[in-house]
């Protein structure tokens, strides 16, 4: 087990080196959402945020990475397996050691053996040029300012689609890596110029964003973005830009939703497999407690198995910065979903989260309460969930209706105990 844990300190290290971000005692929650998410895009391999954060020690865990994860890991570095890893990095049975320069990100690899101690003259040669080379270039490098890095951000409309205008100001690094970010998500990632001072982005979603402004692959600064409703808005995903509905077209007979029909219309097409339809009344919620309330509703997804194999629902409450999504579906689906905790994803691929399998042709009560650091959801009436929370959402900033083809909502209500309502019957 020693021998595995060196080799996966190894790995980390030329990850690190691959990676070009800088020590990664310094990274961020970002810095591991963007590793997620280039390891799925080259592995095509989920690797947690929180599960990142424990291999590179920011998480105090005991257990070692399982079989699947170390290959995640390895396939990222380009070698066919773990094993495959294992091997090209021993060396008689001994594993080499990555020696670090003056803590820099520069590293070469020596074998701590006795055949490899013909390789210490040549490393310790190296070793001193790039050392000289790292004092000429820290000589070089002054300093940046925080304050001489502006990011700022103005939305020019109350409606959807929705531009808005980024002041910004990154000249002090002289690079020519700049890009502003829309929101978590990195494909929602533009290049901007290096010593440009305005740049303009097209919003389609409503919601509470964080953008942020990237240099040389770290968050030098981050501006909020609210894109508002005028009530409930009707929404389907569509690429490269979504299906706006009109009030009339989401409004049913003691319902919100839309039909078949509609939707067979508006795309084309009458199978509507990952095909997303959202109803979001995206605003502030004055007097409700993030911490203290409780959020009732009541719902279906109203699709044929030939139009939605799982006819999923989602239950999203939007906090500035962070969110809640719970998800009910068909029985025979629940290992494709994962349920966001306003702070952990919980995956259907390593929880038993069968208890969100239902009748999704019925009508069924999705209920969730957050009291005392706790998130309890209930289904029907029976809770089939609990959850510590570490901190807080915030502010509750908006709520969302998904589905999976088409869907109806028949009411909702949201209070904190003692305080605000908001509830209708549609």
């Amino acid at each position: 087990m020693e021998k595995e844990k060196q080799l996966l300190l190894l790995c980390r290290q030329l990850i690190e080196r691959t990676l070009n971000w800088g020590d990664s005692d310094i990274w961020g929650n970002d810095d591991f959402e963007q590793l997620s998410q280039q390891i799925f895009d080259k592995t095509r391999v989920q690797l947690s945020v929180s599960t990142l954060k424990r291999i590179w020690g920011k998480v105090r865990y005991e257990s070692f990475p399982n079989a699947a994860t170390l290959n995640a890991l390895a396939c990222f570095l380009d070698y066919t397996s773990w094993r495959d890893f294992r091997q090209r990095h021993q060396v008689n049975g001994v594993i080499e050691q990555p020696v670090k320069i003056n803590d820099s990100d520069t590293a070469v690899l020596v074998p701590l053996s006795k055949p490899g101690l013909r390789y210490i003259w040549f490393g310790s040669a190296l070793l001193l040029v790039l050392g000289a080379l790292f004092f000429m270039s820290s000589k070089r490098n002054k300093p940046i300012d925080p304050g001489s890095i502006k990011f700022t951000s103005r939305k020019v409309s109350d409606d959807l689609p929705n531009s808005v205008v980024f002041n910004y100001d990154a000249s002090a690094f002289h690079s020519d890596s700049v890009f502003i970010q829309q929101s978590w998500d990195p494909n929602r990632r533009e290049q901007v110029s290096g010593d440009g001072k305005q740049y303009t982005s097209i919003y389609y979603d409503p919601g509470y964003f964080i953008a942020k402004l990237i240099v040389d692959k770290h968050v030098r600064k981050e501006t909020s973005v609210f894109i508002k409703t005028k009530g409930w808005k009707g929404i389907i995903d569509h690429q490269p830009i979504p299906v706006y509905l009109s009030r009339e077209e989401i409004k049913g007979q003691g319902f919100m939703g839309i039909t078949a029909d509609v939707m067979e219309q508006k795309l084309g097409t009458s199978v509507f497999n990952n095909t997303r339809v959202k109803f979001a009344n995206i605003r502030e919620f004055p007097g409700i407690n993030a911490d203290n309330f409780t959020m009732d509703c009541t719902l279906r997804n109203i699709s044929t198995p030939g139009q939605s194999a799982c006819a999923k629902a989602d239950l999203t409450i939007l906090g500035n910065g962070t969110a809640i999504v719970i998800p009910i579906l068909n029985k025979g689906c629940i290992a494709n979903m994962g349920i966001l905790t306003g702070e952990e994803w919980v995956d259907g691929k390593n929880h038993d989260l069968s208890a969100f399998g239902t009748d999704m042709s019925q009508f069924q009560n999705l209920r969730c309460t957050v009291k005392d650091h706790y998130l309890k959801i209930y289904l029907n009436n029976k809770q089939i969930f609990e959850f510590k929370q570490a901190h807080t959402m915030g502010r509750i900033v908006g709520i969302r209706f998904e589905f999976e083809g088409p869907g109806e909502v028949k009411q909702y209500k949201l209070e904190t105990p003692g305080g605000a309502v908001y509830e209708e019957k549609f």
